[in-house]
């Protein structure tokens, strides 16, 4: 009877590990086919238009993709080299200069200062940068307050200033004076009338001036030329002519809106039909050394498209001599630099000794005296 009992015992236990045995493997089975049918939904079918969404990109990752993206683009552009090079690279510059924050433009100035007093600070201006505030660019005239802070050793509560005198146009480069005062802005300007202001610029000019020197004294007017693309230019407006027999001269009534302009030129060098030449302005009319050289001379400074032509808005035409030293081509002269520079600047001293500063040139400067075979007169003297 026991031997019996334990017998059915024993069966009962074995039917109980079965059953546990069976569910366990449903259960297990079960998970797997869950899984499959998960991973099925989740995968598109062959044919199907259901596009699994793209991974969210992180900062490094995309940071990554732009450098790839940047280096198959110069990969796929042809190579740069000789002037051109430098002059697209110039180009980039300046457009970089006027779209960069103030404080960067700021800080590029004040590693340019070449004086400081507590008056008037001299700066090297760089070139394609305008001087007054325009809309769109970055100006040094907005970045005038961060310089002044930055001169003034970054002080909370600075009431230092830097005021623009004497501006320079956008396209030239050189000694640029800021005042630190409206005092002191005052008193330059009051100088400046009183011709005490001695400026020199140095500028390459396509031609040689006949004579080689002299004083170019022939008022300015602003003037429309009509035509298909209709602009202003600032033209000569002279207060003699040859008369009808050509063995003398008549003078003419002188317009009201004409301004008086009075330069004196000296050529310091020529060379494959170009020359350095210095120029000393008596005024300050808009573009007065651009028009004197380019139509009282004949001889525009290199780089001048608006005045190396007066009926239409173009590139500056070269000889081919010329585009020959500059190793460019004629279709790409519009990117081409004014080379006009402001080159020294002298004025008296508030109770102490004059101001005397010279600004070296530009880099683009140097390398198209060097192509032309252009000196230097310290060099000359040497």
């Amino acid at each position: 009877m026991n031997g019996c009992r334990r017998l059915s015992s024993l069966n009962d236990q074995t039917s109980s590990l079965n059953i546990l045995f069976s569910v366990v493997k449903l259960r297990t089975s079960g998970q797997m086919c869950l899984r499959q049918c998960q991973s099925t939904a989740s995968s598109p079918a062959p044919g199907s238009d259901t596009v699994e969404k793209p991974r969210r990109l992180r900062a490094i990752d995309l940071a990554r993709k732009i450098q790839q993206e940047k280096a198959k683009t110069k990969a796929t552009q042809p190579p740069v080299t000789g002037p051109q090079g430098r002059v697209t690279e110039l180009k980039q510059f300046s457009l970089q200069l006027q779209n960069v924050h103030p404080n960067v433009l700021a800080k590029h100035l004040r590693r340019s200062v070449l004086y400081q007093d507590k008056d008037v600070v001299l700066v090297n201006k760089p070139y394609g940068v305008p001087v007054q505030e325009q809309s769109g660019v970055t100006s040094i005239s907005s970045v005038l307050p961060v310089l002044s802070k930055m001169m003034d050793g970054m002080k909370v509560k600075s009431e230092s200033k830097l005021l623009p005198c004497l501006s320079l146009e956008k396209d030239s480069t050189g000694s640029l004076l800021l005042a630190r005062s409206e005092e002191a802005a005052e008193h330059i300007l009051k100088l400046n009338r009183n011709n005490q202001v001695q400026r020199k610029y140095w500028v390459v000019t396509v031609g040689v001036p006949v004579p080689s020197e002299g004083l170019i004294d022939i008022p300015v007017i602003e003037k429309e030329v009509t035509g298909p693309q209709p602009h202003f230019k600032m033209a000569l407006s002279p207060c003699f002519r040859m008369n009808e027999t050509g063995d003398g001269l008549t003078k003419l009534r002188r317009h009201r809106q004409a301004h008086p302009a009075v330069t004196k030129y000296r050529v310091l060098d020529s060379s494959s039909g170009c020359s350095l030449v210095e120029l000393q302005p008596f005024t300050g009319v808009k573009h007065q050394l651009r028009v004197h050289l380019a139509f009282a001379l004949a001889c525009p400074i290199l780089g001048d498209h608006k005045y190396s032509h007066w009926s239409k808005l173009a590139p500056q035409k070269l000889p081919e001599r010329v585009l020959k030293r500059l190793e460019l081509e004629q279709t790409k002269i519009r990117y081409l630099p004014l080379h006009l520079h402001a080159r020294q600047l002298q004025l008296p001293g508030h109770n102490k000794a004059d101001i005397n500063v010279s600004c070296p040139l530009p880099k683009y400067f140097l390398q198209t005296l060097k192509r032309i075979e252009l000196t230097f007169p310290d060099d000359k003297e040497d």
